[in-house]
């Protein structure tokens, strides 16, 4: 397996405050928590919103004379996650990552170091860049400190409080390649890994609840250099906006260092969503400053085949495999038509991918069943993924044979979405019956007489008018007739 190169597409600059003639580059580490049902090494329950300090013991309190056990479940997800952004998974080992903060009651996190399970590997956005994945290990979480008065910083408060029920909670740590290319790229990224944990069953990706965490790697270079610049690692980013607007503004202060004569010192930057900057927090530690050692009271983690095999049974298709599975389904049939990328990445976004699949599998014309999926079905995901696929190919045929005009169409769907049923009982309930030819040709040529200068301007090529001339056939028939056999209708006038 291997990553990405150099990401395609224009760099970031053009709707980047502040970074003109600048190259935005990022790195994104991403911590997921894992949905199992106890911690890492540990007995403990593993679940969000507990009073504080109740979800402990001797081993995730770090007491003398307790050992791990590490969690055979942790390990199957992170399988799962590294397979799903087609990672290599190998034999790895654990370490002990030296801390001096209070949130890690042991005073050291158990990490993976240079032997994580899951390496090299890639995330495709829904645009078609390729992200690679350097790495996606497996470590545990620490505790939660609260900083109480001084809004919130260590060095104003007037006390702290420690929650140790998040520490030992399994995480699986994901560090992509510095491929990124600005806020949009980095918004982009983080919604599709968020979606490939979450169909991956590996995580809920719940940030508001900090189940998904961000931190973003930021450095600038001038455009055409290839030389990376000096990085600052932003943290507290919890929500896709935060992570945009660090960004940037971290992109600007650099930029503005740069081009006042200064120098961009790699450290660890906060940022204040409050006041949208990003203030110092520390030097940037490196691997020695954490002295890392392998840890002695765990072995080993060797996943063999078969252990493989089972962790990633049943996995789903992943968001971009749904996306290509859309995409082939309906590509002939939709050309180049505009929007149609959008259309499908919403479907797949929604999960309303299934009911396109199952509609055409059922002789409905791909083109619209893309298309009233990603409009009208997107304004109800929930009950659009509860509807029933052969009621929804139904309605499909009765607006491709001209027995419903579009306009009747959407609100039978509307039905199908609120109530149930079957399209044809409800479009004759509404009063949607279709016109006759001969009536609908009575209306045409009504309307042709009523409208010569118009009917003149359509024989002389003018297609604009043609809008016209259907409209005023659509509200004389009240909507029943279908937009498409009135521009056949009149165009068969034509001569």
């Amino acid at each position: 397996m291997s990553g990405s190169g150099t990401p395609a597409g224009a760099p970031a600059r053009a709707g980047e405050a502040g970074v003109e003639g600048y190259e935005i580059v990022v790195g994104l580490e991403v911590h997921c928590e894992l949905a199992t049902a106890t911690k890492l090494f540990c007995g403990c329950t593993n679940a969000f919103g507990a009073v504080s300090n109740t979800h402990v013991c001797p081993v995730c309190l770090g007491l003398p004379g307790s050992l791990p056990v590490l969690n055979r479940r942790a390990v199957e997800l992170a399988i799962r996650i590294g397979r799903a952004l087609h990672c290599e998974v190998r034999p790895s080992t654990f370490h002990r990552k030296n801390y001096f903060y209070p949130d890690m009651p042991k005073d050291y996190q158990i990490s993976q170091y240079d032997e994580p399970i899951n390496v090299d590997g890639y995330l495709e956005l829904p645009g078609g860049l390729r992200v690679g994945i350097e790495r996606a290990h497996i470590e545990e979480d620490t505790g939660k400190t609260t900083h109480v008065g001084g809004g919130g910083r260590i060095h104003d408060a007037d006390y702290s409080l420690v929650d140790y029920n998040r520490a030992g909670v399994p995480l699986v740590e994901i560090v992509s390649r510095p491929d990124v290319r600005g806020a949009e790229q980095a918004r982009a990224y983080v919604s599709e890994l968020r979606a490939v944990l979450v169909a991956s069953g590996a995580s809920d990706g719940r940030m508001e609840e900090g189940s998904l965490r961000v931190d973003a790697n930021v450095s600038v270079r001038p455009l055409g250099s290839d030389v990376l610049g000096t990085r600052c690692e932003v943290k507290n980013l919890n929500s896709l906006r935060s992570l945009g607007r660090a960004i940037e503004h971290e992109a600007a202060r650099q930029v503005a260092l740069v081009e006042s004569g200064g120098r961009v010192v790699q450290e660890t930057r906060h940022w204040n969503e409050a006041e949208g900057r990003t203030s110092s927090m520390r030097s940037k530690e490196e691997a020695n400053d954490y002295r890392y050692f392998s840890e002695p009271d765990l072995v080993p983690l060797v996943p063999d085949a078969d252990l493989v095999e089972r962790a990633t049974a049943g996995m789903p298709l992943m968001p971009a495999a749904r996306r290509k599975r859309v995409a082939a389904l309906v590509g002939d049939a939709l050309g180049g038509e505009a929007g149609a990328s959008d259309q499908v990445a919403t479907v797949v976004d929604l999960g309303l991918d299934d009911l396109v699949v199952a509609a055409v599998g059922l002789g409905a014309d791909p083109s619209l069943a893309l298309r009233r999926a990603a409009n009208e079905a997107a304004q109800r995901p929930e009950e659009a993924r509860r509807l029933d696929a052969t009621a929804f190919a139904d309605l499909l045929g009765l607006e491709v044979t001209g027995k419903l005009s579009s306009t009747q169409a959407k609100t039978v769907l509307a039905e199908l979405l609120e109530h149930g049923g079957e399209p044809e009982e409800i479009a004759r309930r509404l009063g949607y019956e279709a016109l006759s030819s001969d009536e609908l040709a009575g209306v045409v040529d009504d309307v042709i007489a009523a409208h010569p200068a118009e009917w003149e301007r359509f024989l002389g090529g003018e297609s604009k008018v043609a809008q016209l001339l259907t409209g005023q056939v659509m509200k004389a028939t009240k909507g029943r007739a279908n937009g498409r056999t009135v521009a056949e209708a009149l165009d068969a006038r034509r001569g």
